[in-house]
């Protein structure tokens, strides 16, 4: 890179902190809308060029939202929005590094159990067993892996913790590959993850936070171990 590029890297850089240094001060908050450009460039010391890649690059992250002829607004700021760009940086995996989220899963998605077993009302446990019920006597892979997203999607939302969840579905972009593929070539895995599926679910009825929280982690370590395996 060019001396001219860095020196453009660093300047919008710095007009990126300056933003977000006005949304963490409060100056801006969610829903807030941005000054004109030519007064907001004025007031931050910035030129519009600047502040114009600066703005593009808070609307790629979902900390700004850019209407065309309206203006630019500071979005919900909601863990989830935010989190999806980490969700694109995950769909880039390599088959290589798919273990290493596997092991992310297996530290975030116990404790997550666990507060689900604590958190979740009646009404949300009573769902997470019609979805076990829900799978036909003969899945299909398919019917397989979209009943275990939803299962282990309901549990992370009953932990009662956005960002948990969020930082947990992010995950589900590599880890379903790996599950298709745990499901086409391990023999009884199909049977086993249900089983698994359900002694999670009865720890969580039972609203046995710990015992939860030790299936989850059976569960995913399992899957784990077998891709360790296979790669």
């Amino acid at each position: 890179m060019s001396k001219g590029g860095v020196r453009s890297v660093a300047v919008t850089d710095a007009a990126i902190d300056r933003i977000k240094d006005m949304i963490i001060t409060g100056e801006l908050t969610p829903g807030d809308r941005l000054p004109k450009e030519a007064d907001l460039a004025e007031r931050l010391g910035l030129s519009r060029n600047s502040l114009r890649e600066a703005v593009r690059a808070l609307a790629l992250i979902n900390v700004l939202d850019v209407r065309q002829g309206d203006g630019t607004y500071v979005t919900s700021l909601e863990p989830r929005l935010l989190l999806d760009a980490l969700s694109f940086v995950v769909d880039f995996h390599r088959d290589d590094t798919v273990l290493q989220f596997f092991q992310v899963r297996r530290i975030l998605e116990p404790a997550a159990t666990a507060m689900a077993a604590t958190t979740m009302s009646d009404a949300d446990i009573a769902e997470l067993r019609k979805i076990l019920d829900a799978l036909p006597a003969n899945p299909s892979i398919e019917q397989l892996v979209a009943n275990d997203l939803e299962f282990h999607q309901r549990i992370a939302e009953g932990s009662g913790n956005a960002v948990l969840c969020s930082l947990i579905e992010s995950l589900s972009g590599p880890t379903t590959r790996a599950r298709v593929w745990r499901g086409l070539t391990q023999e009884n895995a199909p049977s086993k993850t249900l089983d698994q599926h359900y002694a999670i679910y009865e720890a969580i009825a039972a609203r046995q936070p710990e015992i939860a929280k030790s299936w989850a982690t059976v569960h995913i370590a399992g899957v784990e171990e077998w891709l360790r395996q296979a790669l």
